[in-house]
Protein backbone atom coordinates (compact mmCIF):
# COMPACT_ATOMS: atom_id res chain seq x y z
CA UNK A 1 0.00 0.00 0.00
CA UNK A 2 1.33 3.68 -0.88
CA UNK A 3 1.51 5.90 2.06
CA UNK A 4 1.39 8.91 -0.57
CA UNK A 5 -1.79 9.73 -0.59
CA UNK A 6 -3.61 12.63 0.96
CA UNK A 7 -7.05 12.36 2.27
CA UNK A 8 -9.33 14.83 2.76
CA UNK A 9 -12.36 14.24 5.52
CA UNK A 10 -15.22 16.94 5.62
CA UNK A 11 -16.35 16.93 9.58
CA UNK A 12 -14.54 15.86 13.03
CA UNK A 13 -17.60 14.98 14.15
CA UNK A 14 -17.82 11.26 15.63
CA UNK A 15 -17.45 9.49 12.56
CA UNK A 16 -15.23 11.67 10.99
CA UNK A 17 -12.66 11.63 13.69
CA UNK A 18 -12.65 7.65 13.92
CA UNK A 19 -12.71 7.04 9.92
CA UNK A 20 -9.63 9.00 10.00
CA UNK A 21 -8.14 7.17 12.88
CA UNK A 22 -8.78 3.81 10.83
CA UNK A 23 -7.33 5.67 7.92
CA UNK A 24 -4.20 7.20 9.42
CA UNK A 25 -3.59 3.63 11.08
CA UNK A 26 -2.89 2.64 7.07
CA UNK A 27 -0.42 4.98 6.50
CA UNK A 28 -2.34 8.12 4.78
CA UNK A 29 -1.77 12.10 5.68
CA UNK A 30 -5.43 13.08 6.60
CA UNK A 31 -6.80 16.35 6.91
CA UNK A 32 -10.13 16.62 8.11
CA UNK A 33 -11.98 20.18 8.25
CA UNK A 34 -14.42 20.82 10.62
CA UNK A 35 -17.14 23.86 10.52
CA UNK A 36 -17.51 23.98 14.48
CA UNK A 37 -15.05 25.67 16.33
CA UNK A 38 -12.82 22.86 18.63
CA UNK A 39 -15.47 21.97 21.36
CA UNK A 40 -12.77 21.16 23.57
CA UNK A 41 -11.71 24.67 23.71
CA UNK A 42 -15.45 26.91 23.27
CA UNK A 43 -18.09 26.50 25.63
CA UNK A 44 -20.39 24.46 22.56
CA UNK A 45 -22.59 21.96 22.28
CA UNK A 46 -21.78 19.20 20.12
CA UNK A 47 -24.84 19.42 17.61
CA UNK A 48 -27.73 17.60 19.02
CA UNK A 49 -27.00 16.84 22.32
CA UNK A 50 -29.15 14.02 22.88
CA UNK A 51 -27.46 11.42 24.60
CA UNK A 52 -26.14 8.04 22.60
CA UNK A 53 -26.44 4.17 23.43
CA UNK A 54 -22.91 2.74 22.30
CA UNK A 55 -23.94 -1.17 21.64
CA UNK A 56 -22.00 -4.36 19.99
CA UNK A 57 -21.50 -2.14 16.30
CA UNK A 58 -20.13 0.55 17.51
CA UNK A 59 -17.90 -1.03 20.29
CA UNK A 60 -16.42 -3.32 17.44
CA UNK A 61 -16.17 0.23 15.05
CA UNK A 62 -13.60 1.11 18.46
CA UNK A 63 -12.02 -1.98 18.77
CA UNK A 64 -10.62 -1.76 15.13
CA UNK A 65 -8.44 0.77 16.35
CA UNK A 66 -7.92 0.17 19.70
CA UNK A 67 -9.82 2.35 21.44
CA UNK A 68 -12.77 1.28 23.31
CA UNK A 69 -11.28 0.67 26.37
CA UNK A 70 -10.61 4.14 26.83
CA UNK A 71 -14.21 5.12 25.13
CA UNK A 72 -15.56 2.12 28.56
CA UNK A 73 -14.22 5.22 31.20
CA UNK A 74 -16.81 7.47 30.15
CA UNK A 75 -19.95 4.81 29.29
CA UNK A 76 -22.65 3.47 31.10
CA UNK A 77 -24.14 -0.21 31.15
CA UNK A 78 -28.01 0.37 30.92
CA UNK A 79 -29.35 -3.47 31.04
CA UNK A 80 -32.83 -2.81 30.55
CA UNK A 81 -35.54 -0.47 30.10
CA UNK A 82 -37.21 1.42 33.21
CA UNK A 83 -40.98 2.04 32.06
CA UNK A 84 -42.27 4.46 34.19
CA UNK A 85 -46.40 4.33 33.46
CA UNK A 86 -48.75 6.74 34.45
CA UNK A 87 -50.41 6.07 37.44
CA UNK A 88 -46.79 6.13 38.81
CA UNK A 89 -45.79 2.63 38.77
CA UNK A 90 -43.04 1.51 36.59
CA UNK A 91 -42.31 -2.18 35.06
CA UNK A 92 -38.63 -3.61 33.81
CA UNK A 93 -37.83 -4.78 30.62
CA UNK A 94 -34.48 -7.09 30.47
CA UNK A 95 -32.00 -6.36 27.63
CA UNK A 96 -31.52 -9.28 25.40
CA UNK A 97 -29.43 -12.09 27.90
CA UNK A 98 -26.62 -12.95 29.06
CA UNK A 99 -26.22 -9.33 30.61
CA UNK A 100 -26.65 -7.64 27.20
CA UNK A 101 -26.27 -3.51 27.71
CA UNK A 102 -26.08 -0.63 25.68
CA UNK A 103 -23.99 2.29 26.71
CA UNK A 104 -25.35 5.57 27.73
CA UNK A 105 -22.36 7.95 26.52
CA UNK A 106 -22.37 11.92 26.40
CA UNK A 107 -22.24 13.05 22.70
CA UNK A 108 -19.87 16.04 22.97
CA UNK A 109 -17.16 13.53 25.51
CA UNK A 110 -17.42 10.90 22.92
CA UNK A 111 -16.71 13.39 20.18
CA UNK A 112 -13.57 15.44 22.22
CA UNK A 113 -12.27 11.59 23.09
CA UNK A 114 -12.09 10.57 19.67
CA UNK A 115 -10.62 14.07 18.42
CA UNK A 116 -7.88 13.70 20.84
CA UNK A 117 -7.09 9.96 19.69
CA UNK A 118 -7.18 11.04 15.81
CA UNK A 119 -4.60 14.07 16.67
CA UNK A 120 -2.26 11.77 18.95
CA UNK A 121 -2.17 10.11 15.40
CA UNK A 122 1.13 11.72 13.84
CA UNK A 123 -0.51 12.00 10.00
CA UNK A 124 -3.78 13.78 11.50
CA UNK A 125 -4.57 17.54 11.31
CA UNK A 126 -7.90 18.85 12.06
CA UNK A 127 -8.90 22.28 11.33
CA UNK A 128 -11.22 23.90 12.78
CA UNK A 129 -13.86 26.82 11.90
CA UNK A 130 -13.17 25.57 7.89
CA UNK A 131 -16.72 25.76 6.01
CA UNK A 132 -16.98 24.02 3.17
CA UNK A 133 -18.08 26.17 0.22
CA UNK A 134 -17.66 24.23 -3.04
CA UNK A 135 -16.50 20.98 -4.17
CA UNK A 136 -14.91 21.45 -7.66
CA UNK A 137 -15.07 18.02 -9.31
CA UNK A 138 -13.36 19.35 -12.61
CA UNK A 139 -10.22 20.50 -10.54
CA UNK A 140 -10.29 18.09 -7.50
CA UNK A 141 -10.58 20.99 -5.69
CA UNK A 142 -11.92 21.81 -2.31
CA UNK A 143 -12.48 25.69 -1.35
CA UNK A 144 -12.90 26.16 2.25
CA UNK A 145 -13.51 29.47 4.09
CA UNK A 146 -12.52 30.34 7.57
CA UNK A 147 -15.23 31.47 9.77
CA UNK A 148 -13.09 32.83 12.19
CA UNK A 149 -10.05 34.74 9.98
CA UNK A 150 -12.32 34.99 6.74
CA UNK A 151 -9.47 33.47 5.06
CA UNK A 152 -10.16 30.74 2.26
CA UNK A 153 -8.19 28.35 1.50
CA UNK A 154 -8.22 25.69 -1.60
CA UNK A 155 -7.26 22.10 -1.06
CA UNK A 156 -6.03 19.13 -2.97
CA UNK A 157 -6.42 15.45 -2.22
CA UNK A 158 -6.52 12.52 -3.60
CA UNK A 159 -9.84 10.97 -1.39
CA UNK A 160 -12.50 12.89 0.09
CA UNK A 161 -15.03 11.70 2.70
CA UNK A 162 -17.98 13.68 3.72
CA UNK A 163 -18.90 12.95 7.30
CA UNK A 164 -20.36 16.36 7.99
CA UNK A 165 -23.54 15.29 9.14
CA UNK A 166 -27.51 15.36 8.03
CA UNK A 167 -27.25 18.74 6.60
CA UNK A 168 -23.53 17.80 4.53
CA UNK A 169 -22.19 20.58 2.66
CA UNK A 170 -20.54 17.50 0.90
CA UNK A 171 -23.19 15.77 0.01
CA UNK A 172 -25.26 18.58 -1.17
CA UNK A 173 -22.54 19.76 -3.64
CA UNK A 174 -22.72 16.59 -5.21
CA UNK A 175 -26.33 16.70 -5.35
CA UNK A 176 -26.04 20.14 -7.04
CA UNK A 177 -23.19 18.99 -9.83
CA UNK A 178 -24.52 15.34 -10.14
CA UNK A 179 -27.00 13.83 -12.68
CA UNK A 180 -29.80 11.13 -11.35
CA UNK A 181 -28.50 11.72 -7.67
CA UNK A 182 -31.84 10.69 -5.79
CA UNK A 183 -32.35 12.21 -2.09
CA UNK A 184 -34.95 11.41 0.23
CA UNK A 185 -35.23 14.21 3.26
CA UNK A 186 -38.54 12.95 5.67
CA UNK A 187 -39.13 15.05 8.97
CA UNK A 188 -40.96 12.58 11.73
CA UNK A 189 -44.37 14.88 13.20
CA UNK A 190 -42.51 14.87 16.76
CA UNK A 191 -39.47 16.99 17.37
CA UNK A 192 -37.63 16.45 20.58
CA UNK A 193 -36.32 19.06 23.77
CA UNK A 194 -33.77 18.15 25.87
CA UNK A 195 -34.27 18.80 29.69
CA UNK A 196 -32.34 16.86 33.10
CA UNK A 197 -32.78 15.23 36.28
CA UNK A 198 -29.55 16.65 38.20
CA UNK A 199 -27.67 14.35 40.58
CA UNK A 200 -28.62 14.13 44.68
CA UNK A 201 -26.48 16.11 47.12
CA UNK A 202 -23.81 13.22 47.47
CA UNK A 203 -23.52 13.25 43.24
CA UNK A 204 -26.04 9.64 43.35
CA UNK A 205 -27.99 9.09 40.57
CA UNK A 206 -31.65 9.72 41.98
CA UNK A 207 -33.24 6.70 39.69
CA UNK A 208 -31.97 3.53 38.47
CA UNK A 209 -28.63 4.04 37.13
CA UNK A 210 -27.97 1.19 34.96
CA UNK A 211 -31.36 1.35 32.93
CA UNK A 212 -33.17 3.63 29.89
CA UNK A 213 -35.76 5.34 31.42
CA UNK A 214 -39.00 5.86 29.00
CA UNK A 215 -42.32 7.11 30.16
CA UNK A 216 -44.19 6.44 27.15
CA UNK A 217 -47.42 7.92 26.72
CA UNK A 218 -49.25 6.83 23.13
CA UNK A 219 -48.10 9.64 20.40
CA UNK A 220 -45.57 10.73 22.74
CA UNK A 221 -42.85 9.86 25.55
CA UNK A 222 -39.79 10.72 27.74
CA UNK A 223 -36.64 8.84 27.97
CA UNK A 224 -33.74 9.36 30.38
CA UNK A 225 -30.08 8.31 30.31
CA UNK A 226 -27.96 8.21 33.09
CA UNK A 227 -24.27 10.33 32.86
CA UNK A 228 -20.96 9.79 34.97
CA UNK A 229 -21.70 13.01 36.95
CA UNK A 230 -25.19 11.40 38.30
CA UNK A 231 -27.43 13.23 36.23
CA UNK A 232 -30.11 12.27 33.24
CA UNK A 233 -30.15 13.42 30.26
CA UNK A 234 -34.11 13.28 29.81
CA UNK A 235 -35.09 13.71 26.41
CA UNK A 236 -39.13 14.52 25.28
CA UNK A 237 -40.18 13.47 21.93
CA UNK A 238 -43.46 15.37 21.29
CA UNK A 239 -46.00 16.60 18.38
CA UNK A 240 -44.63 20.11 16.72
CA UNK A 241 -47.83 20.87 16.59
CA UNK A 242 -51.19 20.34 17.41
CA UNK A 243 -53.99 20.34 20.54
CA UNK A 244 -51.40 18.15 22.75
CA UNK A 245 -47.65 19.46 21.15
CA UNK A 246 -45.01 21.97 21.94
CA UNK A 247 -46.83 24.81 19.70
CA UNK A 248 -49.48 24.65 22.97
CA UNK A 249 -46.98 24.95 25.87
CA UNK A 250 -46.42 28.51 26.11
CA UNK A 251 -46.41 29.26 29.84
CA UNK A 252 -44.81 28.45 32.78
CA UNK A 253 -48.09 26.96 33.94
CA UNK A 254 -48.57 25.22 30.35
CA UNK A 255 -45.14 23.51 31.08
CA UNK A 256 -45.36 22.89 34.50
CA UNK A 257 -49.31 21.27 34.15
CA UNK A 258 -48.50 19.11 31.69
CA UNK A 259 -45.69 17.30 33.56
CA UNK A 260 -47.46 17.10 36.52
CA UNK A 261 -50.17 15.31 34.42
CA UNK A 262 -48.40 13.10 32.09
CA UNK A 263 -44.92 12.78 34.37
CA UNK A 264 -46.15 12.92 38.11
CA UNK A 265 -43.16 10.81 39.16
CA UNK A 266 -40.52 12.79 37.56
CA UNK A 267 -41.74 16.38 38.31
CA UNK A 268 -40.01 16.46 41.98
CA UNK A 269 -36.62 15.19 40.35
CA UNK A 270 -37.05 17.93 38.02
CA UNK A 271 -36.23 21.17 39.94
CA UNK A 272 -35.01 23.30 36.86
CA UNK A 273 -37.90 21.73 34.69
CA UNK A 274 -39.60 25.47 33.50
CA UNK A 275 -35.69 27.06 32.98
CA UNK A 276 -34.70 24.15 30.75
CA UNK A 277 -37.57 24.66 29.12
CA UNK A 278 -37.02 27.54 27.89
CA UNK A 279 -33.73 28.00 27.50
CA UNK A 280 -33.14 24.52 25.36
CA UNK A 281 -34.05 24.56 22.06
CA UNK A 282 -37.27 22.91 20.24
CA UNK A 283 -35.30 20.32 17.61
CA UNK A 284 -36.48 18.75 14.75
CA UNK A 285 -35.86 14.63 13.65
CA UNK A 286 -34.96 13.82 10.08
CA UNK A 287 -34.54 10.98 8.16
CA UNK A 288 -32.33 10.84 5.07
CA UNK A 289 -31.78 8.52 1.81
CA UNK A 290 -29.63 9.24 -0.84
CA UNK A 291 -28.01 7.54 -3.74
CA UNK A 292 -24.83 7.56 -4.89
CA UNK A 293 -22.72 7.43 -2.05
CA UNK A 294 -19.92 7.78 -4.10
CA UNK A 295 -18.13 10.49 -7.24
CA UNK A 296 -15.73 10.48 -9.41
CA UNK A 297 -14.02 7.24 -7.81
CA UNK A 298 -12.55 9.16 -5.29
CA UNK A 299 -15.36 11.27 -3.19
CA UNK A 300 -17.80 9.15 -0.67
CA UNK A 301 -20.05 9.89 1.90
CA UNK A 302 -20.30 8.12 5.30
CA UNK A 303 -21.87 8.23 8.68
CA UNK A 304 -25.11 10.86 8.53
CA UNK A 305 -24.02 12.48 5.87
CA UNK A 306 -24.81 8.73 3.81
CA UNK A 307 -27.89 7.74 6.12
CA UNK A 308 -29.07 10.16 8.97
CA UNK A 309 -31.94 8.57 11.09
CA UNK A 310 -33.72 9.17 13.97
CA UNK A 311 -32.50 8.46 17.22
CA UNK A 312 -35.20 5.65 18.38
CA UNK A 313 -33.10 2.48 17.69
CA UNK A 314 -30.00 3.99 19.48
CA UNK A 315 -28.24 3.32 15.76
CA UNK A 316 -27.40 6.69 14.45
CA UNK A 317 -23.56 6.41 15.97
CA UNK A 318 -23.39 2.68 15.69
CA UNK A 319 -24.24 2.76 11.98
CA UNK A 320 -21.62 5.08 11.27
CA UNK A 321 -19.02 3.36 13.27
CA UNK A 322 -19.96 0.20 11.57
CA UNK A 323 -19.44 2.21 8.11
CA UNK A 324 -15.67 2.77 9.40
CA UNK A 325 -15.36 -0.99 9.68
CA UNK A 326 -16.65 -2.37 6.99
CA UNK A 327 -14.69 0.76 4.99
CA UNK A 328 -11.34 -0.99 6.68
CA UNK A 329 -12.41 -4.76 5.76
CA UNK A 330 -12.96 -3.73 2.42
CA UNK A 331 -9.46 -1.89 2.19
CA UNK A 332 -7.70 -5.36 3.61
CA UNK A 333 -9.65 -6.82 0.89
CA UNK A 334 -8.86 -4.35 -1.86
CA UNK A 335 -5.31 -4.07 -0.64
CA UNK A 336 -5.52 -0.50 -0.53
CA UNK A 337 -8.24 2.54 -0.33
CA UNK A 338 -9.06 2.90 -4.83
CA UNK A 339 -12.50 3.03 -6.77
CA UNK A 340 -13.12 -0.91 -6.50
CA UNK A 341 -13.24 -0.26 -2.31
CA UNK A 342 -15.35 2.63 -2.39
CA UNK A 343 -17.76 1.47 -4.83
CA UNK A 344 -18.21 -1.78 -2.79
CA UNK A 345 -18.63 -0.08 0.34
CA UNK A 346 -21.17 1.59 -1.32
CA UNK A 347 -22.84 -1.47 -2.40
CA UNK A 348 -22.61 -3.21 0.95
CA UNK A 349 -23.80 -0.15 2.95
CA UNK A 350 -26.52 1.50 1.24
CA UNK A 351 -29.27 -1.37 1.90
CA UNK A 352 -28.01 -1.30 5.24
CA UNK A 353 -28.35 2.54 6.05
CA UNK A 354 -32.45 2.36 4.26
CA UNK A 355 -32.87 -0.73 6.59
CA UNK A 356 -31.82 1.15 10.13
CA UNK A 357 -33.61 4.27 8.87
CA UNK A 358 -37.28 1.98 8.59
CA UNK A 359 -36.66 0.30 11.75
CA UNK A 360 -35.72 3.61 13.47
CA UNK A 361 -38.78 5.01 12.85
CA UNK A 362 -40.72 1.71 13.38
CA UNK A 363 -39.32 1.47 17.15
CA UNK A 364 -40.29 4.95 18.06
CA UNK A 365 -43.90 3.15 17.82
CA UNK A 366 -42.62 0.65 19.48
CA UNK A 367 -41.11 2.88 22.53
CA UNK A 368 -43.99 5.28 22.86
CA UNK A 369 -47.02 3.04 21.98
CA UNK A 370 -46.14 -0.33 23.19
CA UNK A 371 -43.78 -0.92 25.78
CA UNK A 372 -46.54 -0.27 28.44
CA UNK A 373 -49.14 -2.59 26.29
CA UNK A 374 -49.78 -5.62 27.92
CA UNK A 375 -50.38 -8.18 24.74
CA UNK A 376 -46.56 -6.00 23.12
CA UNK A 377 -45.14 -7.25 26.51
CA UNK A 378 -46.66 -10.48 26.07
CA UNK A 379 -45.24 -11.40 22.29
CA UNK A 380 -41.91 -10.02 23.95
CA UNK A 381 -42.01 -13.18 26.94
CA UNK A 382 -42.94 -15.76 23.87
CA UNK A 383 -40.31 -14.43 21.38
CA UNK A 384 -37.65 -14.45 24.76
CA UNK A 385 -38.76 -18.34 25.56
CA UNK A 386 -39.02 -19.38 22.16
CA UNK A 387 -35.31 -18.04 21.66
CA UNK A 388 -33.98 -19.83 24.75
CA UNK A 389 -35.32 -23.12 23.69
CA UNK A 390 -34.37 -22.85 19.93
CA UNK A 391 -31.76 -19.90 18.94
CA UNK A 392 -30.54 -21.69 15.99
CA UNK A 393 -34.10 -21.02 14.77
CA UNK A 394 -35.27 -17.31 16.15
CA UNK A 395 -33.24 -14.31 17.43
CA UNK A 396 -35.69 -11.01 18.09
CA UNK A 397 -35.35 -8.42 15.93
CA UNK A 398 -33.87 -6.03 19.04
CA UNK A 399 -31.05 -8.36 19.78
CA UNK A 400 -30.60 -8.55 15.96
CA UNK A 401 -30.26 -5.16 15.04
CA UNK A 402 -28.36 -4.25 18.71
CA UNK A 403 -26.66 -7.32 19.57
CA UNK A 404 -25.93 -8.80 16.32
CA UNK A 405 -22.82 -7.43 14.30
CA UNK A 406 -22.89 -10.50 11.90
CA UNK A 407 -25.91 -9.66 11.45
CA UNK A 408 -26.54 -6.82 8.56
CA UNK A 409 -29.21 -4.46 9.37
CA UNK A 410 -31.09 -5.31 5.80
CA UNK A 411 -30.74 -8.92 6.67
CA UNK A 412 -32.44 -7.78 10.37
CA UNK A 413 -35.46 -6.37 8.85
CA UNK A 414 -36.28 -9.00 6.36
CA UNK A 415 -35.75 -11.66 9.32
CA UNK A 416 -37.86 -9.23 11.82
CA UNK A 417 -40.94 -8.63 9.31
CA UNK A 418 -41.20 -12.42 8.77
CA UNK A 419 -40.87 -13.03 12.52
CA UNK A 420 -43.79 -10.58 13.06
CA UNK A 421 -46.22 -12.27 10.57
CA UNK A 422 -45.35 -15.06 12.64
CA UNK A 423 -46.33 -13.77 15.62
CA UNK A 424 -49.32 -11.74 14.71
CA UNK A 425 -50.61 -15.26 13.72
CA UNK A 426 -49.70 -16.57 17.26
CA UNK A 427 -51.28 -14.24 19.15
CA UNK A 428 -54.42 -13.96 17.85
CA UNK A 429 -55.30 -17.23 19.49
CA UNK A 430 -57.82 -16.99 21.76
CA UNK A 431 -55.70 -18.72 24.33
CA UNK A 432 -52.52 -17.52 23.94
CA UNK A 433 -52.81 -15.55 27.67
CA UNK A 434 -53.28 -19.10 28.92
CA UNK A 435 -51.34 -20.77 26.76
CA UNK A 436 -48.45 -18.82 25.80
CA UNK A 437 -45.21 -21.12 27.46
CA UNK A 438 -47.03 -24.16 26.42
CA UNK A 439 -45.24 -26.73 24.09
CA UNK A 440 -49.00 -26.59 21.84
CA UNK A 441 -47.63 -22.86 21.36
CA UNK A 442 -43.77 -23.60 20.79
CA UNK A 443 -44.80 -26.36 18.35
CA UNK A 444 -47.11 -23.34 16.58
CA UNK A 445 -44.45 -21.37 16.09
CA UNK A 446 -42.05 -24.55 14.66
CA UNK A 447 -44.59 -25.73 12.17
CA UNK A 448 -45.33 -21.45 11.10
CA UNK A 449 -41.53 -21.26 10.53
Amino acid sequence: MSTQKNITVVGAGLVGSLVSIYLAKRGYKVDIYERRPDMRKADIIAGRSINLALSDRGWRGLEGVGIADEIRKIAIPMYGRSIHLKDGTSAYQQYGKDNHAIYSVSRGGINMRLMDMAEQQPNVSIHFEERCDKVDRKNNEMAFHNTNTKNDTKVKSDYVFGSDGAFSAVRAQMQLNSDRFDYQQYYIDCGYKELVIPAGPKGEHLIEKNCLHIWPRGSFMMIALPNMDGSFTCTLFFQMEGQVSFDVLKTEADVLNFFKTEFADAVPLMPTLVNDWFANPTSSLVTVKCKPWVFDDRIALIGDAAHAIVPFYGQGMNCGFEDCVVLNELMDKHGDLNAACLHEYETLRKPDGDAIADLAIANFVEMRDKTADKTFLLQKKIEARFNEKHPEKWIPLYSMVTYSPHIRYSEALISGNKQQAIMNKIMARADIESKWDSEEVENAILNLL
